[in-house]
Protein backbone atom coordinates (compact mmCIF):
# COMPACT_ATOMS: atom_id res chain seq x y z
CA UNK A 1 0.00 0.00 0.00
CA UNK A 2 1.35 3.40 -1.02
CA UNK A 3 2.09 5.71 1.91
CA UNK A 4 0.30 9.09 2.04
CA UNK A 5 2.49 12.07 1.15
CA UNK A 6 2.51 15.46 2.87
CA UNK A 7 4.18 18.75 1.92
CA UNK A 8 5.71 20.91 4.64
CA UNK A 9 5.93 24.49 3.36
CA UNK A 10 8.81 26.16 5.20
CA UNK A 11 9.06 29.95 5.26
CA UNK A 12 10.38 31.77 8.34
CA UNK A 13 10.61 28.58 10.40
CA UNK A 14 13.94 27.25 9.19
CA UNK A 15 14.50 24.70 11.96
CA UNK A 16 13.65 21.09 12.80
CA UNK A 17 13.24 21.53 16.57
CA UNK A 18 9.90 22.84 17.90
CA UNK A 19 8.50 23.04 14.38
CA UNK A 20 4.83 22.02 14.73
CA UNK A 21 4.16 21.76 11.00
CA UNK A 22 7.18 19.53 10.38
CA UNK A 23 6.54 17.36 13.44
CA UNK A 24 2.86 16.84 12.61
CA UNK A 25 3.61 15.91 8.99
CA UNK A 26 6.29 13.45 10.09
CA UNK A 27 3.78 11.36 12.05
CA UNK A 28 2.19 9.77 9.01
CA UNK A 29 3.52 8.94 5.57
CA UNK A 30 6.24 10.52 3.47
CA UNK A 31 7.32 14.11 3.94
CA UNK A 32 8.40 16.63 1.30
CA UNK A 33 9.93 19.73 2.99
CA UNK A 34 9.90 22.64 0.53
CA UNK A 35 11.02 26.24 0.40
CA UNK A 36 9.63 28.50 -2.35
CA UNK A 37 11.59 31.62 -3.26
CA UNK A 38 8.92 33.97 -4.57
CA UNK A 39 10.12 37.59 -4.10
CA UNK A 40 7.49 39.01 -6.45
CA UNK A 41 4.84 38.23 -3.85
CA UNK A 42 6.66 40.38 -1.29
CA UNK A 43 6.18 43.58 -3.29
CA UNK A 44 8.15 46.49 -1.84
CA UNK A 45 9.23 44.27 1.05
CA UNK A 46 11.32 41.88 -1.00
CA UNK A 47 14.12 40.80 1.36
CA UNK A 48 17.05 43.20 1.37
CA UNK A 49 20.77 42.54 1.10
CA UNK A 50 21.26 41.49 4.73
CA UNK A 51 18.20 39.25 4.84
CA UNK A 52 19.04 37.53 1.57
CA UNK A 53 22.57 36.76 2.75
CA UNK A 54 21.25 35.27 5.97
CA UNK A 55 18.55 33.31 4.15
CA UNK A 56 21.11 31.80 1.78
CA UNK A 57 23.31 30.57 4.63
CA UNK A 58 20.33 29.34 6.66
CA UNK A 59 18.89 27.29 3.77
CA UNK A 60 22.24 25.55 3.27
CA UNK A 61 22.32 24.70 6.96
CA UNK A 62 18.71 23.46 7.00
CA UNK A 63 19.13 21.31 3.90
CA UNK A 64 22.06 19.53 5.52
CA UNK A 65 19.98 18.81 8.62
CA UNK A 66 16.95 17.55 6.69
CA UNK A 67 19.13 15.25 4.60
CA UNK A 68 20.44 13.69 7.79
CA UNK A 69 16.84 13.15 8.90
CA UNK A 70 16.08 11.39 5.63
CA UNK A 71 14.31 13.93 3.41
CA UNK A 72 16.24 16.75 1.66
CA UNK A 73 14.91 20.27 1.32
CA UNK A 74 13.20 20.86 -2.03
CA UNK A 75 13.86 24.40 -3.22
CA UNK A 76 11.77 26.06 -5.90
CA UNK A 77 11.83 29.47 -7.55
CA UNK A 78 8.43 30.77 -8.61
CA UNK A 79 6.24 33.79 -9.22
CA UNK A 80 3.20 32.34 -7.46
CA UNK A 81 3.36 30.20 -4.31
CA UNK A 82 -0.07 28.64 -4.81
CA UNK A 83 0.72 27.48 -8.34
CA UNK A 84 4.03 26.03 -7.21
CA UNK A 85 2.44 24.17 -4.31
CA UNK A 86 -0.15 22.70 -6.67
CA UNK A 87 2.65 21.67 -9.06
CA UNK A 88 4.57 19.93 -6.27
CA UNK A 89 1.41 18.22 -5.03
CA UNK A 90 0.80 16.91 -8.54
CA UNK A 91 4.40 15.69 -8.89
CA UNK A 92 4.42 13.90 -5.53
CA UNK A 93 0.78 12.89 -5.14
CA UNK A 94 0.67 14.83 -1.87
CA UNK A 95 -2.78 15.14 -0.32
CA UNK A 96 -1.87 17.41 2.61
CA UNK A 97 0.05 20.67 3.06
CA UNK A 98 1.35 21.71 6.48
CA UNK A 99 2.72 25.15 7.36
CA UNK A 100 3.18 27.51 10.32
CA UNK A 101 1.39 30.84 10.58
CA UNK A 102 2.83 34.21 9.57
CA UNK A 103 1.21 37.48 10.68
CA UNK A 104 2.41 40.34 8.51
CA UNK A 105 -0.23 41.75 6.12
CA UNK A 106 1.49 40.50 2.96
CA UNK A 107 1.72 36.93 4.26
CA UNK A 108 -1.83 36.99 5.63
CA UNK A 109 -3.27 37.83 2.21
CA UNK A 110 -1.10 35.26 0.44
CA UNK A 111 -1.80 32.50 2.96
CA UNK A 112 -5.55 33.04 2.76
CA UNK A 113 -5.38 32.72 -1.02
CA UNK A 114 -3.12 29.65 -0.79
CA UNK A 115 -5.34 27.86 1.70
CA UNK A 116 -8.44 28.57 -0.35
CA UNK A 117 -6.79 27.44 -3.59
CA UNK A 118 -5.39 24.22 -2.12
CA UNK A 119 -8.70 23.33 -0.48
CA UNK A 120 -10.58 23.88 -3.74
CA UNK A 121 -8.21 21.37 -5.35
CA UNK A 122 -8.94 18.72 -2.76
CA UNK A 123 -5.77 19.18 -0.71
CA UNK A 124 -6.07 19.20 3.08
CA UNK A 125 -4.38 22.22 4.69
CA UNK A 126 -3.20 22.13 8.29
CA UNK A 127 -1.68 25.24 9.89
CA UNK A 128 0.03 25.81 13.24
CA UNK A 129 1.41 28.42 15.63
CA UNK A 130 5.15 28.13 15.29
CA UNK A 131 6.11 31.77 15.90
CA UNK A 132 4.32 33.12 19.00
CA UNK A 133 3.59 32.37 22.63
CA UNK A 134 -0.10 33.13 22.02
CA UNK A 135 -2.04 33.66 18.82
CA UNK A 136 -3.13 37.30 18.22
CA UNK A 137 -6.82 36.41 18.44
CA UNK A 138 -6.33 34.79 21.85
CA UNK A 139 -5.29 38.03 23.61
CA UNK A 140 -8.21 40.47 23.81
CA UNK A 141 -9.62 42.94 26.34
CA UNK A 142 -12.87 42.46 28.27
CA UNK A 143 -14.84 43.83 25.32
CA UNK A 144 -13.23 41.37 22.94
CA UNK A 145 -11.23 44.15 21.25
CA UNK A 146 -7.52 44.30 20.48
CA UNK A 147 -5.23 46.16 22.87
CA UNK A 148 -3.49 49.28 21.52
CA UNK A 149 -0.84 49.74 24.23
CA UNK A 150 1.95 47.36 25.07
CA UNK A 151 1.50 47.38 28.84
CA UNK A 152 -2.13 46.25 28.71
CA UNK A 153 -1.28 43.63 26.09
CA UNK A 154 1.65 42.17 28.03
CA UNK A 155 -0.22 42.15 31.34
CA UNK A 156 -2.91 40.11 29.61
CA UNK A 157 -0.32 37.69 28.18
CA UNK A 158 1.28 37.18 31.59
CA UNK A 159 -2.10 36.50 33.21
CA UNK A 160 -3.45 34.05 30.62
CA UNK A 161 -5.12 31.01 32.21
CA UNK A 162 -2.59 28.62 30.63
CA UNK A 163 1.12 28.79 29.95
CA UNK A 164 2.36 28.86 26.33
CA UNK A 165 2.75 25.42 24.82
CA UNK A 166 6.07 23.75 25.61
CA UNK A 167 8.65 23.42 22.82
CA UNK A 168 8.84 20.03 21.12
CA UNK A 169 11.75 17.86 20.04
CA UNK A 170 12.58 17.39 16.34
CA UNK A 171 11.26 14.35 14.51
CA UNK A 172 13.59 11.37 14.79
CA UNK A 173 13.28 10.50 11.13
CA UNK A 174 11.57 11.75 7.97
CA UNK A 175 10.34 9.29 5.36
CA UNK A 176 11.28 10.70 1.94
CA UNK A 177 9.06 10.62 -1.12
CA UNK A 178 10.11 8.07 -3.73
CA UNK A 179 9.28 10.51 -6.53
CA UNK A 180 12.04 12.21 -8.45
CA UNK A 181 11.38 15.83 -7.43
CA UNK A 182 13.27 18.62 -9.17
CA UNK A 183 14.93 21.20 -6.95
CA UNK A 184 17.02 24.34 -7.35
CA UNK A 185 20.30 24.67 -5.52
CA UNK A 186 20.57 27.53 -3.03
CA UNK A 187 23.06 29.26 -5.36
CA UNK A 188 20.57 29.11 -8.23
CA UNK A 189 18.09 31.25 -6.28
CA UNK A 190 20.30 34.30 -6.82
CA UNK A 191 20.01 35.46 -3.21
CA UNK A 192 23.36 37.20 -3.44
CA UNK A 193 24.27 39.50 -6.31
CA UNK A 194 27.86 39.45 -7.50
CA UNK A 195 28.14 43.14 -6.59
CA UNK A 196 27.14 42.31 -2.99
CA UNK A 197 29.64 39.56 -2.27
CA UNK A 198 32.47 41.76 -1.01
CA UNK A 199 30.26 43.76 1.37
CA UNK A 200 28.37 40.62 2.44
CA UNK A 201 31.67 39.05 3.44
CA UNK A 202 31.63 41.43 6.40
CA UNK A 203 28.49 39.74 7.71
CA UNK A 204 30.27 36.41 8.04
CA UNK A 205 32.70 37.99 10.49
CA UNK A 206 29.85 38.78 12.86
CA UNK A 207 27.25 36.07 12.30
CA UNK A 208 26.81 32.32 11.82
CA UNK A 209 23.28 31.63 10.48
CA UNK A 210 21.55 28.31 11.06
CA UNK A 211 19.49 26.68 13.76
CA UNK A 212 22.41 24.89 15.44
CA UNK A 213 24.28 28.19 15.74
CA UNK A 214 21.11 29.76 17.18
CA UNK A 215 21.19 27.19 19.99
CA UNK A 216 24.78 28.11 20.79
CA UNK A 217 23.99 31.83 20.85
CA UNK A 218 21.05 31.17 23.19
CA UNK A 219 23.19 29.06 25.52
CA UNK A 220 25.87 31.75 25.61
CA UNK A 221 23.29 34.37 26.56
CA UNK A 222 21.69 32.20 29.25
CA UNK A 223 25.06 31.45 30.84
CA UNK A 224 26.42 34.97 30.48
CA UNK A 225 24.69 38.33 29.92
CA UNK A 226 21.16 37.31 31.04
CA UNK A 227 21.85 37.49 34.78
CA UNK A 228 23.16 41.07 34.41
CA UNK A 229 20.70 42.11 31.71
CA UNK A 230 19.00 44.72 33.89
CA UNK A 231 22.25 46.60 34.51
CA UNK A 232 24.09 46.07 31.23
CA UNK A 233 21.50 45.88 28.44
CA UNK A 234 21.90 49.55 27.51
CA UNK A 235 25.68 49.47 27.22
CA UNK A 236 26.98 49.55 23.66
CA UNK A 237 30.64 48.74 24.33
CA UNK A 238 30.29 44.94 24.59
CA UNK A 239 27.92 42.03 23.89
CA UNK A 240 25.35 42.59 26.64
CA UNK A 241 22.21 41.65 24.73
CA UNK A 242 21.06 38.29 23.42
CA UNK A 243 21.86 38.79 19.69
CA UNK A 244 18.96 36.42 18.94
CA UNK A 245 16.91 38.70 16.71
CA UNK A 246 17.94 37.32 13.27
CA UNK A 247 17.63 33.73 14.49
CA UNK A 248 14.12 34.46 15.75
CA UNK A 249 13.11 36.25 12.56
CA UNK A 250 14.10 33.34 10.32
CA UNK A 251 12.65 30.86 12.78
CA UNK A 252 15.96 29.10 13.36
CA UNK A 253 15.06 29.36 17.02
CA UNK A 254 11.52 29.20 18.42
CA UNK A 255 10.31 31.89 20.78
CA UNK A 256 8.80 29.17 22.98
CA UNK A 257 12.22 27.60 23.47
CA UNK A 258 13.67 30.98 24.44
CA UNK A 259 10.77 31.63 26.82
CA UNK A 260 10.99 28.30 28.65
CA UNK A 261 14.80 28.31 28.88
CA UNK A 262 14.76 31.80 30.32
CA UNK A 263 12.01 30.90 32.79
CA UNK A 264 14.05 27.88 33.94
CA UNK A 265 16.93 30.24 34.74
CA UNK A 266 14.54 32.52 36.59
CA UNK A 267 13.26 29.64 38.73
CA UNK A 268 16.84 28.68 39.61
CA UNK A 269 17.79 32.25 40.55
CA UNK A 270 14.60 32.68 42.57
CA UNK A 271 15.53 29.61 44.58
CA UNK A 272 19.05 31.02 45.10
CA UNK A 273 17.68 34.42 46.16
CA UNK A 274 19.39 36.23 43.29
CA UNK A 275 16.89 39.09 43.02
CA UNK A 276 18.90 41.06 40.44
CA UNK A 277 19.00 38.12 38.04
CA UNK A 278 15.25 37.54 38.55
CA UNK A 279 14.57 41.18 37.63
CA UNK A 280 16.84 40.79 34.61
CA UNK A 281 14.72 37.89 33.38
CA UNK A 282 11.52 39.91 33.72
CA UNK A 283 13.03 42.75 31.70
CA UNK A 284 14.28 40.39 29.00
CA UNK A 285 10.87 38.72 28.81
CA UNK A 286 9.41 42.15 28.07
CA UNK A 287 11.65 42.33 25.01
CA UNK A 288 10.15 39.01 23.91
CA UNK A 289 6.79 40.60 24.64
CA UNK A 290 7.49 43.48 22.27
CA UNK A 291 8.19 40.97 19.52
CA UNK A 292 4.84 39.35 20.28
CA UNK A 293 3.18 42.77 20.30
CA UNK A 294 4.61 43.65 16.88
CA UNK A 295 2.87 40.66 15.32
CA UNK A 296 -0.25 41.36 17.35
CA UNK A 297 -0.49 44.90 15.98
CA UNK A 298 0.17 43.88 12.38
CA UNK A 299 -2.47 41.16 12.60
CA UNK A 300 -5.15 43.32 14.21
CA UNK A 301 -4.22 46.57 12.39
CA UNK A 302 -2.85 45.33 9.03
CA UNK A 303 -2.44 48.82 7.55
CA UNK A 304 0.37 49.86 9.93
CA UNK A 305 3.18 49.06 7.48
CA UNK A 306 1.84 51.88 5.30
CA UNK A 307 -0.15 54.23 7.57
CA UNK A 308 0.41 55.53 11.11
CA UNK A 309 -1.73 53.87 13.75
CA UNK A 310 -2.67 57.35 15.01
CA UNK A 311 -4.57 59.12 12.27
CA UNK A 312 -3.17 62.60 12.97
CA UNK A 313 0.23 61.74 11.43
CA UNK A 314 -1.33 61.76 7.96
CA UNK A 315 -1.20 65.58 8.19
CA UNK A 316 2.40 65.82 9.39
CA UNK A 317 4.52 67.88 6.94
CA UNK A 318 7.45 65.52 6.38
CA UNK A 319 10.50 66.92 4.55
CA UNK A 320 11.37 64.49 1.70
CA UNK A 321 14.91 65.87 1.28
CA UNK A 322 17.04 63.45 -0.79
CA UNK A 323 20.29 65.17 0.23
CA UNK A 324 19.54 64.74 3.94
CA UNK A 325 18.53 61.12 3.36
CA UNK A 326 21.78 60.43 1.51
CA UNK A 327 23.86 62.02 4.27
CA UNK A 328 22.06 59.91 6.89
CA UNK A 329 22.54 56.70 4.91
CA UNK A 330 26.20 57.41 4.18
CA UNK A 331 27.20 58.32 7.77
CA UNK A 332 27.79 61.98 6.90
CA UNK A 333 25.50 63.79 9.33
CA UNK A 334 28.32 65.26 11.43
CA UNK A 335 26.95 63.70 14.63
CA UNK A 336 29.42 60.94 15.65
CA UNK A 337 26.98 58.61 17.42
CA UNK A 338 24.57 58.70 14.47
CA UNK A 339 27.33 58.20 11.90
CA UNK A 340 28.94 55.37 13.87
CA UNK A 341 25.59 53.61 14.08
CA UNK A 342 24.98 53.89 10.34
CA UNK A 343 28.47 52.51 9.64
CA UNK A 344 27.83 49.53 11.90
CA UNK A 345 24.47 48.93 10.23
CA UNK A 346 26.09 48.68 6.81
CA UNK A 347 28.99 46.51 7.99
CA UNK A 348 27.17 44.06 10.25
CA UNK A 349 23.47 44.31 9.36
CA UNK A 350 22.62 44.92 13.01
CA UNK A 351 22.41 47.67 15.63
CA UNK A 352 22.01 47.75 19.39
CA UNK A 353 18.51 48.89 20.30
CA UNK A 354 19.61 52.21 21.82
CA UNK A 355 21.63 53.04 18.74
CA UNK A 356 18.62 52.18 16.56
CA UNK A 357 16.57 54.62 18.60
CA UNK A 358 19.14 57.40 18.19
CA UNK A 359 19.63 57.02 14.43
CA UNK A 360 15.92 56.56 13.69
CA UNK A 361 14.94 59.51 15.88
CA UNK A 362 17.54 61.61 14.05
CA UNK A 363 15.99 60.56 10.75
CA UNK A 364 12.36 61.39 11.60
CA UNK A 365 12.69 64.13 14.22
CA UNK A 366 15.90 66.05 13.39
CA UNK A 367 15.80 65.66 9.60
CA UNK A 368 11.99 65.15 9.48
CA UNK A 369 12.35 62.54 6.77
CA UNK A 370 9.29 60.31 6.26
CA UNK A 371 9.45 57.39 8.69
CA UNK A 372 8.74 54.97 5.85
CA UNK A 373 11.98 56.06 4.15
CA UNK A 374 13.99 55.13 7.23
CA UNK A 375 12.13 51.88 7.73
CA UNK A 376 12.75 50.84 4.12
CA UNK A 377 16.49 51.54 4.39
CA UNK A 378 16.69 49.50 7.57
CA UNK A 379 14.76 46.77 5.77
CA UNK A 380 17.38 46.67 3.02
CA UNK A 381 20.35 46.51 5.40
CA UNK A 382 19.37 44.53 8.50
CA UNK A 383 20.05 40.81 8.82
CA UNK A 384 17.13 40.76 11.28
CA UNK A 385 14.82 42.85 9.08
CA UNK A 386 11.37 41.95 10.31
CA UNK A 387 8.33 43.75 8.95
CA UNK A 388 6.27 43.56 12.13
CA UNK A 389 9.09 44.63 14.47
CA UNK A 390 10.31 47.32 12.08
CA UNK A 391 6.83 48.80 11.76
CA UNK A 392 6.46 48.85 15.54
CA UNK A 393 9.88 50.44 16.08
CA UNK A 394 9.54 53.18 13.47
CA UNK A 395 5.96 54.03 14.41
CA UNK A 396 7.01 54.16 18.06
CA UNK A 397 9.86 56.58 17.36
CA UNK A 398 7.81 58.79 15.04
CA UNK A 399 5.06 59.30 17.63
CA UNK A 400 2.57 57.20 15.67
CA UNK A 401 1.48 54.90 18.52
CA UNK A 402 -0.67 55.71 21.56
CA UNK A 403 2.20 54.73 23.89
CA UNK A 404 5.10 55.77 21.65
CA UNK A 405 7.54 58.64 21.90
CA UNK A 406 5.93 62.04 22.28
CA UNK A 407 5.66 63.68 18.89
CA UNK A 408 7.71 66.67 20.02
CA UNK A 409 10.43 64.54 21.63
CA UNK A 410 13.78 64.89 19.88
CA UNK A 411 16.75 62.80 21.01
CA UNK A 412 20.03 64.69 21.38
CA UNK A 413 22.82 62.52 19.84
CA UNK A 414 25.47 64.32 21.86
CA UNK A 415 23.68 63.78 25.18
CA UNK A 416 22.84 60.17 24.32
CA UNK A 417 26.46 59.55 23.36
CA UNK A 418 27.66 60.74 26.73
CA UNK A 419 25.22 58.34 28.42
CA UNK A 420 25.63 55.16 26.39
CA UNK A 421 29.19 55.61 25.07
CA UNK A 422 30.86 57.80 27.73
CA UNK A 423 34.42 56.85 26.78
CA UNK A 424 33.76 57.08 23.05
CA UNK A 425 34.86 53.50 22.34
CA UNK A 426 31.85 52.76 20.15
CA UNK A 427 32.41 55.88 18.05
CA UNK A 428 36.15 55.16 17.72
CA UNK A 429 35.45 51.61 16.56
CA UNK A 430 33.23 52.71 13.67
CA UNK A 431 34.67 56.16 12.91
CA UNK A 432 38.45 55.68 12.80
CA UNK A 433 38.83 59.24 11.51
CA UNK A 434 37.88 60.38 15.03
CA UNK A 435 39.85 57.69 16.88
CA UNK A 436 42.50 60.11 18.23
CA UNK A 437 40.00 62.66 19.49
CA UNK A 438 39.87 62.89 23.32
CA UNK A 439 36.75 61.49 24.98
CA UNK A 440 35.83 64.98 26.13
CA UNK A 441 35.10 65.97 22.53
CA UNK A 442 34.33 62.68 20.81
CA UNK A 443 30.56 63.24 20.72
CA UNK A 444 30.72 66.94 19.73
CA UNK A 445 33.92 67.53 17.75
CA UNK A 446 32.60 70.87 16.45
CA UNK A 447 33.17 72.32 19.95
CA UNK A 448 36.76 71.06 20.24
CA UNK A 449 39.54 73.72 20.24
CA UNK A 450 41.44 73.99 16.93
CA UNK A 451 44.68 72.69 18.48
CA UNK A 452 42.87 69.56 19.78
CA UNK A 453 41.41 68.89 16.33
CA UNK A 454 44.84 69.34 14.70
CA UNK A 455 46.50 66.98 17.16
CA UNK A 456 43.80 64.37 16.48
CA UNK A 457 44.11 64.75 12.71
CA UNK A 458 40.51 65.91 12.38
CA UNK A 459 39.66 68.57 9.83
CA UNK A 460 35.96 69.37 10.03
CA UNK A 461 34.38 69.69 6.63
CA UNK A 462 37.21 67.67 5.06
CA UNK A 463 37.79 64.25 6.68
CA UNK A 464 34.75 64.51 8.93
CA UNK A 465 31.66 66.61 8.15
CA UNK A 466 30.29 69.47 10.16
CA UNK A 467 26.73 68.92 11.47
CA UNK A 468 24.28 69.07 8.58
CA UNK A 469 21.65 70.64 10.84
CA UNK A 470 21.74 72.49 14.15
CA UNK A 471 19.74 70.73 16.83
CA UNK A 472 18.07 73.89 18.19
CA UNK A 473 16.95 74.82 14.69
CA UNK A 474 15.70 71.26 14.18
CA UNK A 475 13.69 71.48 17.41
CA UNK A 476 12.12 74.74 16.24
CA UNK A 477 11.25 73.22 12.85
CA UNK A 478 9.73 70.20 14.59
CA UNK A 479 7.54 72.41 16.76
CA UNK A 480 6.37 74.40 13.73
CA UNK A 481 5.66 71.16 11.86
CA UNK A 482 3.52 69.91 14.73
CA UNK A 483 1.58 73.17 14.74
CA UNK A 484 1.01 72.87 10.98
CA UNK A 485 -0.13 69.26 11.46
CA UNK A 486 -2.77 70.25 14.00
CA UNK A 487 -3.93 73.18 11.87
CA UNK A 488 -4.45 70.82 8.92
CA UNK A 489 -6.10 68.26 11.14
CA UNK A 490 -8.49 70.89 12.50
CA UNK A 491 -9.36 72.00 8.95
CA UNK A 492 -10.03 68.40 7.85
CA UNK A 493 -11.83 67.33 11.01
CA UNK A 494 -13.38 70.21 12.99
CA UNK A 495 -15.31 67.85 15.27
CA UNK A 496 -13.68 66.78 18.54
CA UNK A 497 -12.00 63.38 18.62
CA UNK A 498 -14.04 60.66 20.21
CA UNK A 499 -11.25 58.17 20.87
CA UNK A 500 -9.81 58.88 24.36
CA UNK A 501 -6.42 57.33 23.48
CA UNK A 502 -6.13 59.51 20.39
CA UNK A 503 -7.23 62.55 22.42
CA UNK A 504 -4.54 61.87 25.03
CA UNK A 505 -1.93 61.56 22.30
CA UNK A 506 -3.14 64.83 20.83
CA UNK A 507 -2.65 66.65 24.12
CA UNK A 508 0.82 65.16 24.52
CA UNK A 509 1.85 66.13 21.01
CA UNK A 510 0.67 69.73 21.54
CA UNK A 511 2.92 70.09 24.57
CA UNK A 512 4.78 73.39 24.74
CA UNK A 513 7.91 73.43 22.55
CA UNK A 514 10.48 75.65 24.25
CA UNK A 515 13.48 74.63 22.15
CA UNK A 516 15.11 72.55 24.90
CA UNK A 517 16.29 69.22 23.51
CA UNK A 518 14.84 66.11 25.08
CA UNK A 519 17.08 64.02 27.30
CA UNK A 520 14.34 61.51 28.04
CA UNK A 521 15.33 57.94 28.75
CA UNK A 522 15.54 55.99 25.49
CA UNK A 523 13.45 52.81 25.58
CA UNK A 524 12.31 51.52 22.21
CA UNK A 525 9.37 49.21 21.73
CA UNK A 526 11.17 47.17 19.10
CA UNK A 527 11.70 43.86 20.81
CA UNK A 528 14.07 42.19 18.36
CA UNK A 529 16.26 45.29 18.22
CA UNK A 530 16.65 45.09 21.98
CA UNK A 531 18.22 41.68 21.71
Amino acid sequence: MEMPCSIVWLRRDLRVEDNPALLSASRGGTVVPIFIWCPEEEGQFRPGRGSRWWLKESLIHLDSTLRNLGSPLIIRKATDSLCELLNIAKETGATKVFYNHLYDPISLLRDHRVKQGLTENGIVVKTFNGDLLYEPWEVMNKEGQAFTTFETFWQKCMSMPSEPESPTLPPRRLTPSLCNISSFSVEELGLEDESERSSNALFARSWSPGWRHADRVLDAFLCGPLSQYEANRKKTDSANTSLLSPYLHFGELSVRKVFYNVREKQALWTKEGNDGAVRSVNIFLRSIGFREYSRYLCFNFPFTHEVSLLANLKSFPWRPDEAYFKAWRQSRTGYPLVDAGMRELWATGWLHNRIRVVVSSFCVKVLQLPWKWGMKYFWDCLVDADLECDVLGWQYISGSLPDGHELDRLENPQAEGLKIDPDGEYVRKWLPELSRLPSEWIHHPWDAPPNVLRAAGVELGFNYPRPIVELLAAQDRLCRAIEQMWEKEAAFNPSPMSDPEERDSSNSSKAECNGALSTHKVDSHNSEDDQ
